[in-house]
């Protein structure tokens, strides 16, 4: 049964000074895209980018799904964010760091600029790192990790960060497909005031024969740590003489900027190949569209560096439009629930983008924080990661963005390398909960995944992207076979293979798009598709529901069963297990019907999350079939809930 839901238009005063002010400008921009889509591409190439040459040719599809951006034309992604930005704003903040223990340094652009230089200066001279070289960096989130992937960036080489919450196998797995020449690391970084520590997984991981030459370690925390000889060098103290000039390599266009790993539920981890131009293009496009940043704004986003939000909207879009970014190296939530609204307030940040998991906990912890701090600075709200639930959704708006504030509600993954499906903050009329339209350019459609035709309003289809675009994915390292299967064997349009995200969605009679979860998270009940996203956000409409989690599980009868893990917001307990349960039943029957009545409930401690709040649902699934757990669970926040959870359920 499809809601009808609530329609919150922009806010008028800041949509007169939006970039894109209207949805008849949206249209506009869209239109053209469409009828002129390398004019389109080609105007902004030459607008946003500041080229050493020129390029000749806009867009290759001779190859396609191997494409060719902007061929022809050669630049360098630092010069892009760093140095083309000092005749105007030398002395303005670039990076404003904020660590966990409340030390904050303000970065200027004449700052990042010295300290990339000396950094690339470093990896050349005492490392030997050259032009396509691969560099490991496994750091956490300090100024120095920025300052590694633009010195990478400056000198050619091809970074690969790894989120600094992996494991010592993950770690190596990543470093052995990358053939990485180098790692950079830091002894170690504070988490809630403690030091917690990275060089020491870096050496188990180096352990036996790896392509690895030499380790950098930044000394963040000055905590003892082993130092190998001949491998282990201080930054700290190689950076001391170093030259604050080194000129930038000139790169082709389509030149590998980074690879970032992502894991599949089977399989070796796929390292996602992004190049130069287009992805650089991309990032400060949708900086300027969808978080609509000004010359003077203050922007924070909480992700971290290890992961594509990290990688695009913290370090690399903010910079290449000449932002001021926050960088923050602690946990949200510590000391208190408070904690990132005093930053908003400290530092008079103006966009705030962060995850749905982090905002629903912040909700649960501080539901009344954001009133005990001074937020009127805010402009934009953002979310990322997974659908929003309209309850987190309208405590967001209403609380921390004092209903005046817009909710970019972001659709996008690693291979997107930048946002595709968004509401634009002046233009877009925001349905909570709702990814809206496609950006302007990208030609995003869900398709009916046997015909390959168009999806009827109401049915829920395959989320694909029809065209090239300049930031998406190039390849999967050494391995074009995956890469072709992976995004471009599920889905046909006009007998054309196009680019299919895994996601399932579906139009409202707006046109309007809602992402309905993984297709690999559907669960198939008495040959009824449902998407688990869905089910989810039923369930939490409860008062009492703080978090929850759906999985199919075989059923004897319907083939598959819907299985709930649900964390409460009272900490209480249950005082009527039985009764609880009928009431959340309830709620799904209303909002769906009988066919997703849930079989089993647990009401759960707590859900496997990594340390960037995703919820690791095939654990979950392993759990709710019996099955005996073969993941790696030493990455999850809080590990000790798997076993919680495997008592739980199966005794």
């Amino acid at each position: 049964m499809s809601e009808v839901k609530q329609i919150f238009k922009p806010n008028r005063e800041f949509a007169a000074n939006a970039r894109i002010k209207n949805m008849c400008e949206y249209q506009a921009l869209q239109d053209w895209a469409i009828e002129d889509y390398e004019g389109f591409w080609g105007s902004y190439a030459k607008e946003k980018i500041t080229w050493a040459e020129p390029f000749t040719n806009v867009l290759d599809e001779s190859s396609a799904p191997f494409v060719k951006w902007f061929d022809g034309g050669k630049l360098n992604v630092s010069v892009q964010c760093v140095d083309r930005h000092l005749e105007t704003r030398k002395n303005k903040a670039a990076i404003i760091f904020e660590g966990d223990r409340g030390d904050v340094q303000a970065i200027t652009y004449l700052d990042l600029f010295k300290n990339v230089n000396r950094f690339a200066n470093l990896l050349k001279e005492d490392f030997g790192v050259t032009k396509g070289d691969r560099v490991v960096i496994y750091m956490p989130m300090i100024p120095e990790t920025a300052y590694a992937m633009l010195a990478c960036a400056r000198i050619g080489a091809i970074h690969s960060i790894v989120f600094g919450g992996f494991s010592a196998e993950a770690l190596r797995d990543r470093i052995e497909d990358a053939e990485a020449k180098v790692v950079i690391t830091a002894d170690g970084s504070f988490r809630k005031t403690k030091p917690y520590m990275l060089k020491p997984v870096v050496d188990v991981a180096l352990e036996g024969e790896t392509p690895v030459e030499k380790v950098l370690v930044v000394e963040r925390n000055n905590e003892d740590v082993a130092w190998k000889s001949g491998r282990d060098y201080s930054y700290n103290e190689l950076i001391k003489d170093k030259s604050s000039q080194c000129e930038a390599e000139i790169m082709d266009a389509e030149d590998p900027l980074f690879l970032l790993y992502t894991s599949g539920s089977t399989g070796k981890p796929k390292g996602v190949q992004h190049n130069s131009a287009g992805y650089i293009l991309w990032a400060q496009m949708t900086m300027e569209w969808v978080f609509d940043v000004k010359e003077n704004d203050t922007y924070w986003c909480t992700a971290d560096v290890g992961w594509i939000t990290g990688h695009t909207y913290i370090v690399y879009g903010p910079l290449a439009m000449g932002a001021t970014t926050v960088m923050f190296e602690g946990v949200i939530t510590f000391p208190d629930a408070g904690r990132p609204w005093a930053m908003v307030e400290n530092h008079r940040i103006n966009q705030f983008y962060t995850a749905p998991t982090a905002i629903r906990v912040l909700h649960k912890m501080g539901e009344d924080a954001p009133a005990k701090y001074d937020l009127s600075s805010l402009k934009v709200l953002g979310t990322v990661g997974e659908p929003i639930d309209p309850p987190a959704w309208k405590w967001y708006y209403e609380e921390v963005g004092n209903s005046n504030c817009a909710i970019v509600d972001t659709y996008w993954q690693t291979e997107t390398g930048g946002h595709v499906v968004s509401p634009l903050p002046g233009a877009t009329p925001i349905k909570p909960g709702c990814a809206t339209l496609p950006l302007p350019g990208i030609m995003a459609e869900i398709l009916d995944p046997a015909t390959g035709e168009v999806s009827e309003v109401g049915e829920t289809g395959y989320m694909c992207i029809t065209k090239p675009w300049p930031a998406q994915i190039r390849g999967v390292w050494g391995d074009e076979e995956r890469y072709v299967k992976s995004y471009f064997g599920d889905v046909k349009k006009d007998d054309k293979a196009v680019y299919f995200t895994g996601d399932g969605a579906r139009y409202d009679e707006d046109g309007y798009i809602t992402i309905t979860g993984r297709t690999d998270d559907v669960i198939n009940v008495s040959g009824h598709r449902m998407g688990t996203a869905e089910v989810e956000a039923a369930i939490k409409k409860h008062a009492n529901v703080a978090e929850v989690a759906v999985v199919g599980k075989p059923h004897e009868l319907k083939g598959e069963g819907i299985f709930a893990y649900i964390v409460l917001k009272s900490d209480d307990g249950v005082a009527d297990e039985v009764e609880e349960v009928k009431a959340i039943n309830g709620i799904i029957k209303k909002e769906i019907g009988n066919i997703a009545l849930c079989d089993d409930i647990v009401f759960a401690p707590g859900l496997p999350k990594t340390r960037s709040g995703k919820i690791m649902r095939r654990i979950l699934r392993t759990i709710a079939k019996g099955e005996k757990i073969t993941q790696d669970i030493s990455t999850l926040e809080d590990p000790t809930v798997v076993a919680k959870l495997e008592e739980m359920v199966n005794g």
